[in-house]
C-alpha cells in the first residue's frame, strides 16, 4: 500500500515510517522541516517538504492511505493559531485526499477534543473532528493521551520544570495522564490502515497505567537515582503567572493554565478492539529504566 503521512518527520511521524516500511508498505513522509527529525528515518522512504496552511504543497496523487498527524503542542503557546493548523489545515489536507481520491484517511486528534473544551487546542482538536466526520472520505479518528518515547516532548518538557530533590508544581502535579508509548501507538496506526473495519471509528487510545503529573516527576527523578519532595504551587499563583507569560509573548500562556486543571485518561480505553494486548504494552517506567 501507498501511504503518505503528513508530519511523518516530526515524533510520531518518524517511529511510524519505520513500522510501516517493516509491514511492507511504499511510505513518503510529508513535513514542514524534513531536515529536522527527531530519530533516523527508514531508508526506503521519499521525503517531501510541505505546509498544510499552504494548499498548494500538497499532492498526494497515485497514494492509497493519508495518516494526518500534523498538530501543534499543547505544551507551549504557539507561534500561530491552533485554528489555523488544527482546523483550517485539516480541510486543506481533506481536500488535497478528494482531489487524489484516497482510499483510508486516518486523523490524530487528542484525547478529550471537543468544540466545547475551554482549551483552544482542545477546542481547535474537536471542530477537526466535526469536519473529518461530516467530510465523504473513508476516514478514522484517533485520540491519544500523552505519547513518550526517543524525540518527543512530553517527558523532556516535564523534566525541564523539575529541579533537583524537591520541586513545585502547579495543584501539586495531580492531573493525571495515560502515557502511550510512540511505538505502540505506531502499532496501532498499522493495524488502522491495513483493516478497513476501523473505517468511521472514533478510538480513544491510553496506555496500560495513569500516572500523576506529581508521580511522573518522581518517576523521572528516580531514573536518575534521585528521590524528589514535591510542594504544591497553587493554582491562582500559577493563573498569575501564566497571564503575565500570555501578555508578555512568552512561550506559555493561558491554554496551558487551563490544560493543567483537566486530566488526561481514558474513561474506555479503545486499545480493547486492537490485536495488541494492552500487557504488552511499555509502561512510563520500563521505557525509563526501572
Amino acid at each position: 500500500m501507498k501511504i503518505y503521512v503528513t508530519g511523518g518527520t516530526g515524533f510520531v511521524g518518524s517511529h511510524l515510517a519505520h513500522k510501516l516500511v517493516w509491514a511492507g508498505h511504499d511510505v513518503t513522509l510529508g513535513g514542514l522541516n524534513p531536515e529536522r527529525t527527531p530519530i533516523d528515518l527508514p531508508e526506503n522512504t521519499r521525503v517531501e517538504q510541505i505546509d498544510i496552511t499552504d494548499p498548494e504543497t500538497l499532492d498526494f496523487s497515485s497514494h492509497d492511505a493519508v495518516i494526518h498527524l500534523v498538530g501543534l503542542s499543547p505544551l507551549f503557546k504557539p507561534r500561530i493559531s491552533y485554528h489555523s493548523v488544527h482546523v483550517e489545515g485539516t480541510v486543506n489536507v481533506m481536500d488535497a485526499c478528494k482531489e487524489a481520491d484516497i482510499e483510508s484517511y486516518i486523523h490524530m486528534s487528542a484525547l478529550g477534543a471537543s468544540p466545547k473544551e475551554d482549551t483552544e487546542y482542545l477546542r481547535s482538536k474537536g471542530e477537526a473532528e466535526i469536519l473529518v466526520k461530516n467530510s465523504e472520505l473513508n476516514w478514522t479518528i484517533v485520540r491519544p493521551s500523552v505519547i513518550f518515547g526517543k524525540g518527543g516532548q512530553f517527558l523532556s518538557f516535564t523534566e525541564s520544570l523539575l529541579t533537583p530533590f524537591i520541586t513545585g508544581l502547579p495543584n501539586g502535579g495531580k492531573n493525571k495522564f495515560q502515557p502511550l508509548y510512540v511505538e505502540d501507538i505506531s502499532d496501532l496506526f498499522v493495524e488502522i490502515v491495513e483493516d478497513k473495519k476501523h473505517a468511521g471509528k472514533v478510538y480513544n487510545f491510553g496506555g496500560p497505567e495513569i500516572y500523576s503529573l506529581h508521580d511522573i516527576a518522581k518517576l523521572i527523578e528516580k531514573s536518575k537515582g534521585r528521590s524528589l519532595k514535591v510542594l504544591t504551587i497553587p493554582m491562582p499563583l500559577t493563573k498569575v503567572a501564566m497571564t503575565v507569560s500570555d501578555r508578555l509573548g512568552l512561550k506559555f500562556g493561558l491554554d496551558q493554565y487551563r490544560s493543567l486543571k483537566k486530566d488526561n485518561v481514558t474513561e474506555e480505553n479503545s486499545i480493547t478492539q486492537f490485536k495488541k494486548p494492552i500487557n504488552e504494552m511499555k509502561t512510563l517506567p520500563e521505557y525509563l529504566g526501572l
